[in-house]
């Protein structure tokens, strides 16, 4: 039965458009070492929903800067390489997945459980003294980590119900519940996805392995336990919810041993966390 449930996912996710073409070659271009502010204007000033996504974001509260800015070169500056590469991704990923319809949880709880993982990875990575042009990939790490439970939920609507419903009575992870019913869970098909759009490896590390950080390659295992620990704080602070809402006290020492993170270092950035979650609901507004 399992391999009729993934061959349903499997179909689902060859349906799904795929990125466009600009979106692709920013990816690609923002891959080279040498690449400028200008290289990137060339490719989205022929896009004009992507150009005003660029300009909405540089103009938002997200950045709160004291001038309007109309010039996407600028707007490119300031905004940063990165910024402006996720911002593609996350506007094309979050566009397919709105259009997804599904009845087993709350897609508004589910995007703010989201942006929380995502703005609290970034907060950690802060914590890591990560370069500043790179928080952004754990930023749209967290963002997309759970992207795999929407075709699932979509798909097979009333067992994806009974996996919820078992997972709060038996007081289990979800993703174990997944597993029991279907034989795979969420970080699968999140593989699948990342696959089919040809995300970067740190991203589909995140999809495929947020709930086990220690199968991941040593490369990406910073970025992913991040994810995970994000993960974990969304659900014990009730930010959202992507359905899951137990997790086994041995997993969580672990998980802290793994990132060299202590929970006080993490809690002392609540405040900040809970003030930048306000700010990244506009990122998520824009895309």
């Amino acid at each position: 039965m399992s391999e009729e449930y993934l061959q349903t996912i499997q179909a689902y996710v060859n349906k799904m458009p795929s990125l466009s073409t600009t979106v692709t070659k920013v990816l690609e271009v923002c891959n080279q070492p040498n690449v400028s502010p200008n290289d990137l204007n060339k490719i989205i000033s022929l896009d004009p929903v992507l150009t005003g996504n660029v300009l909405k974001l540089i103009n938002s509260a997200y950045y709160s800067l004291p001038n309007h800015i109309t010039s996407l070169t600028r707007a490119i500056i300031i905004l940063g390489i990165n910024t402006v590469k996720n911002l593609a991704l996350s506007t094309a990923v979050l566009g397919h997945m709105k259009e997804s319809a599904q009845s087993s949880f709350s897609m508004d709880d589910f995007w703010k459980h989201s942006i929380c993982v995502g703005v609290t990875a970034k907060a950690i990575a802060s914590e890591h003294k990560i370069p500043v042009n790179q928080r952004e990939e754990f930023f749209l790490a967290g963002l997309l980590h759970d992207l795999g439970k929407i075709p699932m939920a979509h798909c097979f609507p009333e067992e994806y119900s009974q996996c919820l419903a078992t997972a709060k009575e038996q007081q289990i992870a979800l993703h174990d519940a997944e597993m029991t019913l279907f034989g795979f869970n969420h970080q699968h098909c999140g593989d699948i996805i990342a696959s089919k759009w040809k995300l970067n490896d740190n991203i589909i590390s995140a999809m495929k392995h947020h709930h086990e950080p220690e199968k991941s390659d040593e490369d990406h295992r910073l970025l992913i336990s991040s994810v995970a620990i994000a993960d974990l704080y969304a659900n014990i602070f009730e930010m959202g919810s992507a359905g899951n809402h137990f997790i086994a006290e041995e997993y969580v020492e672990a998980l802290f041993a793994q990132n060299k993170l202590s929970w006080q270092s993490l809690t002392q950035l609540h405040e900040s966390i809970q003030e930048s979650i306000e700010k990244a609901s506009i990122f998520l507004q824009v895309s």
